[in-house]
């Protein structure tokens, strides 16, 4: 008996021996797999940064090109072998680059047709998205087809039609005629952004807000409208930039001069023959972004601020 004891001790040793080097081998793969993962992170963090690095400096270099040649003289641009960082500052460039092509009055009507743009695109959108993605109606699949035949359809083909019925109906040469033809232009794609934004919000939210009491346009405006902020920023910056920077269809329905928008009054830089005025195009391009800037810096915080705001409260 004794030796059966012992032999049973010995197997039950030997069995325990026998798991704990298996537990053993199999920490191993374990651990050289961690080890590989964090070689392989120290190796692709590094890459990542570097092709950041270099995608920044991609978008980064006209811009800082910009900057250098706006404070530039004549003979530096002209230069055979100029380089790349002015040697004194040039004012000059701004002064005659204001003086020549009425930079303020051209900044101004590019600032009344953008915000006007931005406004009503955001007014018509905003109700229509919502419909879009709650309500399955007959109507929903028409109106997606138009929002994705609109963003392929090129309008150098609508412009004459166009021309002709702005003439007709006294448009023409007019900031007001303008302004309708961005908002027309710029409402399917926002109205498609906003439609995806709207479809990303739980409709549970709403029908919480409902079991307590509140009403369709409580709920529009206490739960899905904070929780939109975010698209209704990125909606209207899309369309303020689009407005802002338009230039085909103010070049052909503006003639009066003092009508004329900001990209309109860069095209003056460019003589007849191709022959630009580098330094006062410069300046007066780098005076052009400013509104830009500005505009994206007063509503970049609420990129994120409305996000989780309006499912605190119902």
């Amino acid at each position: 008996m004794s030796a059966t004891n012992t032999s049973i001790q010995n197997t039950a040793a030997e069995g325990q021996r026998q798991v704990q080097r298996q537990r053993q081998g199999g920490r191993k793969p374990e651990s050289s797999q961690s080890g590989s993962l964090r070689r392989g992170r120290m190796i692709g963090r590094p890459l990542q940064y570097l092709a950041l690095f270099a995608y920044i400096v991609f978008l980064g270099f006209p811009l800082l090109f910009l900057l250098t040649a706006a404070f530039k003289t004549p003979r530096e641009l002209q230069s055979p072998n100029p380089g790349f960082f002015p040697s004194t500052l040039n004012w000059d460039n701004f002064a005659q680059a204001i003086e020549k092509a009425n930079l303020f009055t051209a900044a101004g009507n590019s600032l009344i047709v953008a915000v006007c743009t931005t406004v009503l695109v955001t007014l018509i959108s905003l109700p229509a998205a919502y419909a879009l993605a709650r309500f399955r109606t007959k109507l929903r699949g028409l109106a997606t087809g138009w929002i994705l035949l609109s963003q392929v359809f090129p309008f150098i083909l609508i412009i004459i039609p166009l021309f002709l019925v702005l003439k007709n109906i006294g448009l023409i040469n007019s900031l007001f005629g303008l302004i309708l033809v961005y908002t027309v232009w710029s409402l399917p794609f926002a109205l498609w952004m906003l439609q995806g934004y709207v479809a990303g919000i739980p409709v549970e939210l709403e029908e919480a807000g409902a079991m307590d009491g509140a009403t369709r346009f409580r709920s529009l405006r206490s739960i899905v409208l904070p929780l939109l902020a975010p698209g209704l920023v990125a909606t209207s910056l899309f369309t303020f930039i689009s407005a802002w920077n338009e230039f085909f269809f103010a070049l052909v329905l503006i003639q009066d001069p003092n009508l004329q928008t900001l990209p309109l009054a860069l095209a003056r830089f460019v003589g007849a023959e191709g022959q630009v005025q580098l330094g006062q195009l410069a300046a007066a391009s780098l005076l052009a972004t400013i509104p830009s800037l500005v505009f994206f810096m007063l509503i970049q915080k609420r990129l994120t601020s409305g996000l989780l705001s309006g499912a605190v409260k119902g």
